[in-house]
């Protein structure tokens, strides 16, 4: 691996980037869309593009295909604010797309191109810079980045990297469970733990938690956690809000009450709100309701990276003030419209 010298960053992510296809008609199946919009995809570079909406240096490791919609993934980085610097380019595997469906207001199915395989499971170890890694304040990890190699031995070695962490580091392992990328259950769990025991703080949903530590009791699930080494443990609990526990504290914070337009991208802007968190040393109730916030806000609008919140929306919404400006999902809708060029 390298270990030549890049700027520090204060959080870099490592996984999936590519494609997201969002159909501009809302609630009609894929084979009656008539119209898309296309947006920056892939759920750590996400996180990566809502980190840098609160002000941070971010940049992502991540590969795409060496065609036109990896030029696409690279410009619009850098147009979000995210170094793509450690982007490497496939000369043989195609940037991979994910389309959606959106049935409004929890029906979001996600159908994955990434056949023969993405370049972002293709990391070249080579090629990834280490001191960039270790000195990063903070480096997120997702479930999928561990689900074949050689990206699974990358996260490894990142991993061992950031073993001996100074003070105000964290690694973040967002658990991130998709059933298509594993064989079985029983295989993801296996290198979840083993991930999780290099990891500072762990975040996913009551299923993810199941598939990394058997538990599906929210507490039990966090406990877990905190069991195989990570010093903050976060539970979403959907509709019930989200748990942070620690070994010396325990947090629930209740959900946002919104009209949700898509569900998707509310994950990964929760995560960049988190990495500020982490970042600005906040507490665990502030994190997680700033969090929470930002999830919220993304849930109401179409598309996902171009939608990421600044610090000054999630304020708003903390303080039971409108993000939209009044617009309903017809309006949002018409927002996306204009920004893909479809209307003037």
């Amino acid at each position: 691996m390298s270990n030549q010298k890049s700027e520090h960053y204060d959080v870099l992510t490592i996984g999936r980037s590519g494609v997201d296809i969002y159909p501009l008609q809302i609630g009609k199946g894929l084979e009656d869309v008539t119209s898309f919009g296309k947006f920056l995809g892939g759920s750590p570079t996400n996180v990566a593009v809502a980190a840098a909406r609160h002000g941070h240096s971010a940049a992502a490791v991540t590969a795409v295909g060496k065609d036109p919609f990896g030029r696409f993934v690279r410009n619009e980085m850098r147009a979000l604010g995210v170094s793509d610097e450690f982007v490497q380019v496939n000369d043989t595997l195609a940037t991979p797309v994910t389309f959606c469906e959106i049935f409004p207001p929890d029906d979001f199915p996600l159908y994955f191109y990434r056949e023969p395989a993405a370049p972002d499971l293709k990391l070249d170890q080579d090629q990834i810079d280490l001191s960039a890694v270790r000195d990063a304040k903070v480096f997120w990890i997702s479930g999928t980045g561990l689900s074949e190699d050689p990206s699974r031995s990358v996260h490894f070695q990142a991993l061992k990297a950031r073993r001996d962490l100074g003070a105000g580091q964290h690694t973040v392992f967002d658990l991130d469970y998709r059933p298509m990328f594993w064989e079985t259950i029983e295989q993801a769990r296996t290198y979840f733990q083993l991930a999780l025991t290099d990891c500072t703080v762990a975040v996913g949903n009551r299923e993810e938690c199941e598939v990394a530590v058997d538990e599906t009791d929210p507490h039990r699930a966090a406990d877990a956690l905190l069991d195989l080494g990570v010093e903050l443990a976060i539970v979403k609990q959907g509709p019930k809000g989200v748990l942070g526990k620690t070994k010396h504290e325990s947090v629930e914070v209740p959900p946002n009450v919104i009209d949700v337009v898509n569900g998707l991208g509310a994950g990964d802007s929760f995560g960049g709100s988190l990495c500020d968190g982490l970042v600005r040393d906040l507490g665990v109730e502030e994190i997680l309701t700033r969090s929470n916030a930002a999830g919220a806000i993304v849930s109401t609008r179409l598309e996902c990276s171009t939608a990421m919140p600044t610090p000054e929306e999630i304020d708003t919404m903390i303080a039971g003030g409108d993000v939209n400006q009044g617009k309903d999902a017809a309006g949002m809708l018409a927002d996306v419209r204009r920004k893909v060029g479809l209307d003037a």
